[in-house]
């Protein structure tokens, strides 16, 4: 079994795992707080060994700095604390893994990777465009995290998958900015085309998971993806350049049988395995 819960961040590593239980900006269901906590409970229970991708754990050099403490009531100051985590990972030369927690704790960790890697895309899965210019008159949001990381990436170095939710505003600059993808064979690797030997932050919102199979999360949208979609897409990202990520919108607590947890959890192993050097 894959334990997050018993690395030593001392020792040497490729990977650090930062929880970052936060989620106050949520606009439909909180919870996501809980995430990072259930995805490390739920590990232990799941093999090391992918047998898709053929990898194992075992050969991976990762280790956990555990759950920041972040002041709730503050988003500036929180999303200031994980700046400063992720910048002590870029000058330690390794990659952040972030477990959300809600999808804003990815704007700064996409900053400070973006300032080591200015040549950076995203790739964004997600069933939210969250491409708001402000949401409730609020610019620090989860639905707003995309267009603030746009700001400063610029629209053509971002692609998102699975959207099946926003705006027509949100839409037409999608369409606009051709920042829109599927899962489709095709689709896939004009992607993996277009991120070429570019530097990738690759952020989940799992909310794309069809809620049919992850009920656990604040804003379900039903049409998402199942596992073996999601597999496909880790398999093509498999040895692209991969220098930051996050798992985010994990709300276990609205998934009593706890099946979303471990299929977060498996997502982590997953992202791991693509992500090691």
């Amino acid at each position: 079994m894959y334990d997050l819960t018993n690395l030593d961040l001392n020792e040497h590593h490729d990977i650090r795992i930062i929880g970052v239980p936060f989620d106050g900006t949520v606009s439909f269901r909180p919870g996501a707080r809980f995430g990072p906590a259930a995805m490390r409970d739920a590990s232990d229970g799941i093999e090391t060994y992918s047998p898709y991708l053929d990898a194992d754990l075992e050969s991976v050099h990762y280790a956990d700095a555990g759950d920041l403490e972040l002041p709730m009531g503050n988003s500036e100051a929180v999303l200031s604390i994980i700046r400063e985590a992720v910048d002590e990972c870029m000058a330690d030369g390794v990659i952040p893994f972030m477990l959300g927690g809600e999808h804003l704790v990815s704007l700064p960790a996409i900053e400070s990777v973006f300032e080591k890697y200015p040549d950076l895309v995203v790739v964004q899965l997600d069933a939210h465009a969250d491409q708001r210019e402000d949401y409730l008159g609020v610019k620090l949001s989860h639905a707003c995290v995309m267009r603030r990381v746009s700001e400063f990436l610029g629209d053509e170095n971002i692609r998102q998958l699975g959207i099946r939710s926003g705006t027509k505003d949100e839409y037409d600059l999608m369409k606009n900015f051709a920042t829109l993808s599927t899962f489709r064979e095709d689709d896939l690797d004009a992607l993996i085309g277009w991120i070429a030997d570019r530097p990738v932050y690759l952020t989940v919102d799992l909310d794309v998971f069809d809620p049919a199979c992850f009920p656990g999360t604040g804003t379900p949208e039903p049409g998402g993806i199942d596992w073996w979609t999601f597999q496909r897409f880790i398999k093509v990202m498999q040895d692209c350049d991969i220098v930051g990520l996050d798992a985010v919108e994990l709300a276990p607590q609205l998934d009593t049988s706890g099946c979303s947890s471990v299929l977060a959890a498996k997502c982590v192993r997953e992202m791991l395995l693509i992500a090691a050097p």
